[in-house]
């Protein structure tokens, strides 16, 4: 089984290497030419979105929670129609007129440079931990399947994203993804009625787990699911990796259509890893880890085949996000930082290598934080947090309103960011006003739109 994956990680390497001969500039790298067709956008936007917080991470969630685990991919693909039919179109026509390679080429545009360097610097950080989340995926896979180390399998993860991303950028990452994808959702088709069947189905589980709430779909409870779908139906139409794969598109029809299926996909998607969550529980209810749940279910609650099919689908799932990550962080790196601050007049043949080597270092920085961190979803909440109450008013008001301004887009994500700060490490508790209580994030969110709709008000009255 380990030597499946192996030989499966070094065609991954094969395909990206030599397709990654074709990037010959900044723009093949950072927007793949502006050519991407409706399926291959798909392809890698869906590779994308299935990555370790939507298999390994919701498989964990629903292990611990059950049923209301299925919040997380919802709320994604919620956040993923937004950006096909409002966001994307109306962000691509600007991007296409203006040449811009990455989300922070419009704040730059739309705000200063001095506000799109703040964002820029901030989603660096806080993709750097989203990148190792996605390497956790891989090394949780790892020790199941092998009994893999976790400094090994995270280094292993490392090592294949960061070879076949650097090579080409989005180009490349866009060829290795529509394999991955067809492995993703094969591997998980497979693997769901052998995991069904299993563990004795609905009634099998009702058997060995007997809370009520664990069958719930709001069971939850309302504070973590109002605090999912604030924080991450945003977070999918702002995030600066998906936004920079529209700007890859053709046409605005390849992005309405490539778009939606992938929401659509995303939110039929999120029962499978759920199911398989909840049935792990029942039949191994005693893991050390909860991230653990996914990799030890398909290892052991299916034939051979079925299990190589689907370890080999859940590895895709994390090394396809994994390059989106690493793309995310070599654009904010290179162009968004050095370029825009440090050497304007850097060639792009320089800028397309210094994109590579920036790949190469942030994968190496991302094993070192990995092996810091305790779980996938404590990873990528840091960043979706991050994003989120940075970002969302900024980017909303600026698309959809000329009054918003540069000074109220830097006063509304730090107010967001230094509110979620307070409430996280100051007063270590969700906020309870009464009828309903908010999470930190959820509440920096909400103050950063309050903050930029006052900002439209007193600049209305000047």
């Amino acid at each position: 089984m380990l030597a499946f994956i192996i030989l499966y990680a070094l065609i991954l390497v094969a395909i990206g290497v030599y397709v990654g001969k074709k990037a010959q500039s900044a723009s093949d790298f950072f927007v793949a030419g502006r050519n991407f067709n409706s399926g291959i956008l798909f392809t890698t936007l869906i590779a994308a979105n299935l990555g370790a917080g939507s298999t390994v991470g919701v498989a964990a969630l629903a292990y611990t929670h059950g049923l209301s685990a299925w919040w997380w991919i919802g709320s994604a693909g919620i956040g993923s129609m937004i950006l096909a039919f409002i966001v994307g179109p109306k962000i691509w026509r600007i991007a296409r007129e203006n040449n811009f390679y990455t989300l922070s080429d419009y704040l730059d545009k739309r705000y200063s440079k001095f506000f799109s360097g703040i964002i820029s610097l901030m989603m660096a950080i806080g993709t750097l931990a989203l990148f190792s989340g996605q390497l956790l995926g891989i090394a949780w896979i790892l020790e199941v399947v092998a009994g893999v180390p976790k400094i090994y399998g995270v280094i292993t993860g490392a090592i294949v994203t960061t070879l076949y991303f650097a090579a080409g950028g989005l180009l490349s990452g866009a060829f290795v993804n529509i394999i991955e994808v067809a492995v993703i959702l094969a591997g998980f088709v497979v693997a769901l009625p052998f995991v069904w069947n299993f563990s004795g189905g609905i009634e099998g589980i009702k058997a060995n787990v007997t809370s009520a709430s664990y069958f719930d779909f709001y069971g939850m409870g309302s504070t973590a699911i109002i605090g999912y779908i604030v924080m991450l139906v945003p977070s999918f139409f702002i995030s600066p990796g998906l936004i920079g794969k529209v700007f890859a598109a053709k046409n605005e029809r390849a992005i309405k259509t490539g778009t939606a299926l992938n929401g659509l996909v995303q939110l039929v998607f999120a029962v499978i890893p759920v199911i398989i969550g909840m049935a792990a529980r029942s039949c191994y209810p005693d893991l050390t880890r909860a991230d653990l749940a996914l990799p030890t279910a398909m290892k052991n609650m299916m034939p051979f085949f079925a299990a190589s099919l689907a370890l080999a689908a859940i590895f895709a799932a994390e090394v396809s996000t994994a390059d989106t990550v690493l793309y995310m962080l070599a654009g904010s790196l290179t162009n968004d930082i050095y370029k825009r601050f440090f050497n304007p007049e850097i060639s792009d043949k320089n800028l397309l290598k210094l994109s590579r080597l920036t790949t190469i270092i942030c994968g190496i920085l991302g094993v070192v934080l990995a092996l810091r961190l305790e779980s996938i979803i404590s990873a990528l909440t840091i960043f979706y947090s991050l994003m989120s109450v940075s970002l969302s008013a900024p980017l909303v008001f600026g698309l959809f309103s000329k009054r918003a301004s540069n000074a109220g887009a830097i006063i509304s994500a730090v107010a967001g960011v230094a509110l979620t700060l307070f409430i996280t490490f100051y007063k270590k508790s969700d906020v309870d006003f009464g009828f309903i209580k908010l999470n930190a994030s959820t509440c920096g969110i909400i103050f950063s739109f309050i903050v930029m709709s006052v900002s439209l008000i007193f600049r209305k009255n000047k």
